[in-house]
């Protein structure tokens, strides 16, 4: 039997355009993907089913924005999900995750990406990495 304090809690994908809410679980393993994809220096995406870019040009801003904030991206610990935040938003949620580093750990770098429903479940737009 598991222990209960091992246990995850789920945490849905709640339309509350008043309170940034915590990361849905249901988004939490393609976010990892996304990220794990900028860690290993590929801003094409390739790899990420339900991935796009939400704007042209965007993903190659991300790689010169990485490369001039001159520290490592790496893959995001569980403790990411303790700040991350989403906020429904008129048909949409924004999506805020923060980046970890190699040299800092939680550093100040966000991954923003809004989250569509769709009929096959949710579109992931990546919509830049920059500080707030």
């Amino acid at each position: 039997m598991t222990d209960m304090a091992e246990q995850e809690c789920i945490v849905p994908a709640c339309r509350d355009p008043e309170h940034e809410l915590p990361v849905a679980t249901a988004w939490r393993d393609t976010l990892e993907k996304i990220v794990d994809r900028l860690a290993s220096g590929d801003y094409s995406l390739r790899g990420c089913p339900g991935v796009e870019a939400g704007r042209p040009g965007v993903l190659s801003q991300m790689g010169s924005y990485i490369a001039d904030y001159g520290e490592t991206i790496v893959a995001l610990p569980k403790e990411s999900w303790d700040s991350s935040v989403a906020q429904w938003t008129s048909g949409y949620w924004d999506v805020i995750v923060d980046l970890w580093t190699e040299e800092s750990g939680r550093s100040d770098l966000v991954l923003k990406v809004r989250v569509l429903e769709d009929s096959d479940g949710y579109t992931f737009q990546v919509n830049g990495v920059y500080v707030p």
